[in-house]
């Protein structure tokens, strides 16, 4: 029953050993882990959009590409061949597109169903989701494990920056997020406020058409220029199998990233005049120190991704310019700064970041009890205090998304593994006593900063925190032993229940 979930009409017998939600990178790649490392076990995929990809098939803006490399943020399966290391977003869909059909997986997938709720039950020792249709109507699944792919921002809503007078504005108003298919913008003024990466991504592309595009920020953000393709990964890729390639370039890429971000810490310095000889060589004359230089320290916030310089020789050109100020309001034909100055548009571009919105904004429950995020500690950066049998996967913000989406769906598959050995059917990572607490991150952007209240609790020490570090997590998660005190493996009938963390620490004693 549970491969036809995907092919048939689902009701309340549905039940699957896991359930995964999101048809994204964390979930496809954690279908792939699952049927190499737990083949015995069934699982479908429920996605509420119609298509793969999540992010990838969601934005649509303009010159839509990762922001990092796709040695790291492909798959530790899935040698990427491409040329450019920088992808653009339809070669990366193209990419999730060829691992889905290599791994048959599109009859798992459920598409058009959004998970509005999951309860877990300690008797039963499983968990019933209720999802939505696109037509209204409600469907159940139930699932012994539930793994989030969800991704980690709000879907529907972008953050709103409550901008002065939006309203007034006579032209076209455009949130990257919801980008309006075959949009003409060319001979336009266009003003995109903001200097994220989502903002870096669209200047250059609409340079090309538009009759002069300004990127307006508040304060600067710290640029990484570098080539879109990989030299060494491309010569390897000749001389070698593309398995060995793509290993030996991915763990180059994991090294570079580790060195530069604790340089960063370390000295920081070292690594601002780094990310400045490329922004002065390709600017010249129109490299304004103050308007490239933030008031943090490099990541301290992430880096923004200029693959071959394309926004400096854009503004270089003179096709784009960037501008530092305070919006006073906006008018009917443009932006009044605070300076004083106006610029003119025709198109504004609301590149004002997103809204976190934790586990896909599903209302979870366990017994009957609603879970409520702030209550719960990180548990290897996956799992959650006393929650059952739940996964869920949040990306480094120093490295690549997928290389924690791979490192997790294989501890997930360890952590089954282990209970069909034990003959157990939970997993409870049992808390036991209150914690030292620390903050969840270490970074000063504004979209994490917005959400700290509505997140899950940090510990000073593993394995209750959320961790920013892949290869001290790669060994947490793939070397050290899945029963390791704290997790609580039993059956439904035992003593213990979900939450019961004192009876369970003491049995385990």
């Amino acid at each position: 029953m549970a491969t036809q979930i995907a092919q048939t009409e689902t009701t309340a017998s549905d039940s699957v050993d896991v359930l995964i939600v999101g048809a994204g990178i964390s979930g496809i790649g954690m279908a792939v882990h699952l049927r190499d490392k737990c083949p015995g076990k069934s699982f479908a995929i429920v996605e509420r959009r119609e298509e793969i990809g999540g992010t990838w098939n969601l934005f649509q803006y303009p010159g839509i590409r990762s922001d990092s490399d796709m040695h790291t943020l492909g798959f530790s399966f899935e040698p990427w061949t491409e040329q450019k290391s920088i992808a653009d977003g339809p070669s990366i869909m193209n990419y999730l597109h060829r691992i889905k059909a290599k791994h048959d997986l599109e009859r798992h997938i459920h598409f058009g169903h959004k998970v509005l709720s999951a309860n877990w039950s300690s008797e039963e020792a499983r968990w019933t989701v209720t999802a939505e249709k696109a037509d209204g109507s409600t469907v159940i699944l139930h699932a012994n494990f539930v793994y989030m792919g969800a991704g980690y921002y709000d879907y529907d809503n972008p953050y709103d920056a409550k901008i002065e007078g939006i309203g007034d504005f006579k032209g076209d108003v455009v949130h990257p997020q919801f980008w309006p298919k075959d949009f003409d913008y060319a001979g336009k003024k266009v003003v995109i406020i903001g200097s994220g990466a989502t903002a870096v991504t669209i200047v250059p592309v609409l340079a090309e058409k538009a009759s002069h595009v300004t990127m307006l920020q508040r304060t600067p953000t710290w640029y990484a220029a570098r080539p879109s393709k990989d030299w060494l990964a491309n010569i390897l890729r000749k001389i070698l199998p593309d398995k060995w390639a793509y290993s030996l370039t991915r763990w180059k890429n994991v090294k570079m990233q580790d060195l530069t971000f604790r340089t960063s810490r370390d000295n920081p310095q070292k690594v601002i005049d780094k990310l400045e000889k490329p922004m002065k060589r390709e600017l010249g004359e129109k490299y304004v120190k103050e308007d490239y230089t933030p008031p943090y320290g490099p990541w301290e916030q992430r880096l923004c991704l200029v693959p071959d310089g394309d926004m400096f020789k854009a503004i270089a050109a003179g096709r784009a310019d960037l501008k530092t100020g305070h919006i006073e309001r906006v008018t009917e034909n443009g932006i009044r700064l605070k300076s004083g100055e106006t610029l003119e548009a025709d198109v504004i571009v609301t590149a004002t970041g997103l809204k976190l919105a934790v586990a896909g904004k599903v209302a979870f429950s366990v017994d009957g009890k609603p879970v409520r995020w702030p209550d719960h500690y990180y548990y290897k950066g996956c799992m959650f205090s006393d929650i059952p049998n739940l996964a869920i996967v949040f990306g480094y913000l120093n490295a690549s998304w997928t290389l924690k989406a791979d490192i997790v769906s294989e501890y997930v598959c360890r952590v089954i593994n282990h209970m069909d050995a034990t003959s157990t059917r939970i997993a409870n990572p049992a808390l036991g006593k209150e914690l030292e607490q620390e903050e969840l991150f270490d970074f000063s952007s504004g979209y994490l900063q917005r959400s700290l209240h509505e997140l899950p609790r940090n510990s000073t020490e593993m394995p209750w925190k959320l961790n920013q570090d892949y290869l001290y997590d790669k060994n947490i998660l793939l070397n050290d032993p899945v029963d390791d005190g704290v997790m609580q493996f039993y059956g439904p009938n035992s003593q213990h229940g979900a939450g019961d963390s004192e009876a369970a620490l003491e049995a385990a004693e």
